[in-house]
């Protein structure tokens, strides 16, 4: 059995790596000042995809992204590591989305798309980490989710059944779950497997029609004619038939007011020994303060 197999990517910023101007004075993310990364969770769900295409030959992975034409990155990425296809959804009618906007936006997609068995994306994105899109798009599909997944121990291509490990609070559950279905990967599954040097090699000038200089449109499409697969599909959102009201702030119901950087720091400090009179003298503290007890 070839499975079709959907990733939903993003590219975000590392915010993994704060520094005192990740911040603009007005309270938002300073994109600028952060570097940008394929999102930790979504890399997580390549591998799930990449072991998947692994164990049924013949399978695809088409991997799907929204964002601006530069997040075709995570594409090139994904294409190094494994994948068959990208798709960059880029628009500007597509920006300032939340969670809701981005879900239609990525199932409508996926609609297009149209063929898939499982649909695969990280727990969460370290810009937002609202773990949202991947349910909704399971709504929005009518499909069945199974989130917080580690790994996927089984797939009977005969019974279209999927048996996931799911890792949650308190332990580690397993669920079987009917194909097509939508399944989030925590950061906790294994690592995605590096790139391929010869994939490396066959896909790094693939690019999305956004990104080629428009000095050099014809030959890119001269070299292009002859290597399609250097061609990244690049949608706006009259190719997925997205209704405008549902897309970018348009179709967001959710404003942010503010991001604000906050630094704890100490009011006072005091140094301690090991002495039975510094730990009695502690442990009386906290039971005044009501800190213990």
């Amino acid at each position: 059995m070839a499975l079709k197999i959907v990733v939903l990517a993003k590219q975000v910023p590392d915010t993994r790596n704060v520094g005192p101007d990740a911040m603009t004075p007005e309270g938002t993310v300073n994109r600028a000042a952060l570097p940008a990364v394929f999102n930790p969770e979504d890399l997580n769900a390549l591998e799930q995809a990449l072991r998947l295409k692994d164990q049924f030959p013949g399978s695809t992975i088409s991997v799907v992204t929204m964002g601006l034409p530069k997040s075709a990155e995570v594409i090139r990425e994904s294409l190094f590591r494994g994948a068959d296809f990208g798709y960059v959804v880029t628009d500007r009618c597509l920006g300032g989305a939340d969670t809701l906007a981005t879900s239609y936006t990525l199932s409508q997609a996926i609609r297009k798309i149209g063929d898939y068995d499982i649909i695969l994306g990280g727990r969460q994105a370290i810009d937002g980490d609202t773990a949202q899109v991947g349910p909704q798009i399971a709504e929005k599909l009518g499909l069945t989710q199974v989130t917080y997944a580690e790994e996927i121990i089984s797939l009977d291509e005969k019974a279209r059944k999927v048996v996931i490990k799911r890792h949650i609070d308190g332990g580690v559950e397993t669920v079987e779950a009917p194909l097509p279905l939508v399944v989030t990967v925590n950061g906790s599954a294994a690592p995605c497997r590096p790139r391929n040097a010869k994939r490396v090699m066959k896909y790094k000038n693939a690019t999305v029609p956004a990104e080629r200089p428009a000095e050099k449109a014809d030959e890119i499409a001269a070299r292009n004619a002859a290597k399609p697969y250097l061609n990244i599909n690049q949608w706006g959102a009259a190719d997925i038939d997205a209704d405008l009201n549902q897309v970018g702030k348009a179709g967001s119901p959710t404003n942010v007011k503010a991001v604000k950087n906050i630094v704890f720091k100490a009011k006072e400090s005091r140094v301690m020994t090991g002495s039975d009179a510094d730990v009695e003298g502690l442990i009386v503290e906290l039971l005044n303060d009501k800190i213990i007890g």
